[in-house]
């Protein structure tokens, strides 16, 4: 006897619904993951900090060992060459800071001393019109509270010098990953591409050197950017008159490295400065340097130069800093956008097949899933012409070039 027709189970749920649950397991299973990964990250922080800042600094650093060894200078020397010319670089940098900011500090007591008088005389004579044995009542308040304190404040006294030790501790992981990485990153990175399956070591591959260097063009852009920032702020401070002019160019040179906040939360402290040393005016006046370098910023440099090196758009690049911050303060901030760069670049080259294209990765020689070797470009000039993995379209020496530019975006 023919069994009665049984309607399919799945119409009870409405297709919406069935999209959405599908949708929400797999969402949630990413977002579970990736917290768990951002917790365990955390846990090895001063592993993973010093890596991630030596990892910038050599994608800095790599062109000029590039250029060393194609004058034929031997790659240790070479390595050494460019270490010892950048650390040279900074000591330079750091002792003429500190001399400029000696000398301005010193002058800077006097001024900081007129401004309390005349903030104090404000509280008297101003609308508060508070009396001397008010306003000495208050500060009599501010010392007993400290005095309460001290055990906290004792505390956070012995954090800091934990943190310092800490600091000292990433500095030196910093330097020695940092040389072994210009050393033998290739090494380093054959590797880490073993240890991926076979039949994906070539997406692997291709994907991590596009990924790197989407991370160089951030890295290179991003120290243009912060220049411009530091001459625009340091050249106007020192034109209108405002004390330690090549500190504060410093110090917007290293907070622009966290993009768009970095630059305006170090422009505050030259308002600030210019307030405390040379009153209210003054201080609009740098009020409006900040905002001219800053629009420079928004509306030249990042959509004209950030944007084409790492194709994120700026809304992208807020919501990471924000994001990053709030997982993990000031180095989440730092590298936010850098992370996201590579993770865009990558994800792209591997959604596009790019690495059956790739001539780098054919000249590595890794397998297909099928058993036989990435061929690519060099291939086809050879007489061999490997099928494009999705549609039949143009031939592969043809597509590569499109492809290339599109992932580099």
């Amino acid at each position: 006897m023919r069994q009665p027709e049984r309607a399919d189970d799945r119409t009870d749920v409405p297709f919406a619904l069935r999209v959405a649950a599908s949708w929400s397991w797999r969402l949630g299973l990413v977002i579970v993951v990736g917290g768990a990964l951002i917790y365990l990250l955390t846990r090895i922080s001063l592993l993973v900090i010093p890596l991630m800042i030596a990892g910038l600094v050599a994608a800095l650093l790599l062109p000029v060992k590039t250029a060393l060894r194609r004058r034929r200078v031997p790659n240790g020397l070479a390595v050494a060459i460019t270490l010892l010319a950048f650390f040279g670089l900074i000591t330079a940098a750091l002792l003429l800071v500190g001399r400029q900011l000696a000398l301005g500090l010193a002058s800077l007591g006097g001024e900081a001393q007129t401004g309390v008088q005349q903030m104090l005389t404000w509280l008297s004579q101003g609308p508060l019109q508070l009396s001397a044995s008010q306003i000495d009542q208050y500060l009599q308040d501010i010392g007993n509270a400290v005095q309460s304190n001290s055990a906290s404040i004792l505390s956070g006294a012995l954090s800091f010098g934990t943190t310092a030790g800490h600091v000292a501790a990433g500095t030196l992981l910093t330097v020695f990953a940092l040389i072994f990485f210009l050393l033998d990153g290739g090494r380093i990175w054959r590797f880490l591409v073993g240890l991926a399956p076979s039949r994906a070591r070539a997406a692997v591959d291709g994907a991590g050197r596009r990924g790197w260097m989407s991370m160089a063009s951030y890295v290179r852009v991003q120290m243009l950017v912060a220049a411009v920032d530091a001459v625009g702020i340091g050249v106007g401070a020192a034109v209108i008159g405002v004390p330690l002019a090549l500190p504060l160019g410093v110090l917007v040179f290293l907070g622009s490295f966290i993009p768009i906040v970095g630059a305006l939360a170090t422009g505050s402290v030259a308002v600030l400065l210019a307030l405390v040393a040379n009153g209210w005016v003054n201080a609009l006046v740098m009020l409006a340097i900040v905002f001219l370098v800053q629009q420079l910023e928004g509306h030249v440099l990042q959509p004209l130069v950030m944007g084409p090196a790492v194709a994120l758009h700026p809304l992208a690049v807020v919501l990471a800093v924000a994001g990053g911050t709030l997982l993990a303060g000031i180095p989440g901030a730092l590298f936010s956008v850098p992370i996201l760069a590579v993770l865009n670049t990558s994800v792209r080259y591997i959604a596009h097949r790019a690495w059956e294209y790739d001539p780098v990765v054919a000249r590595a020689g890794w397998p297909r899933a099928g058993g036989s070797v990435i061929s690519g470009p060099a291939a086809s000039e050879r007489g061999s012409s490997p099928s494009p993995a999705s549609t039949p379209g143009p031939s592969a020496a043809e597509q590569a070039p499109a492809l290339q530019r599109e992932t580099s975006q």
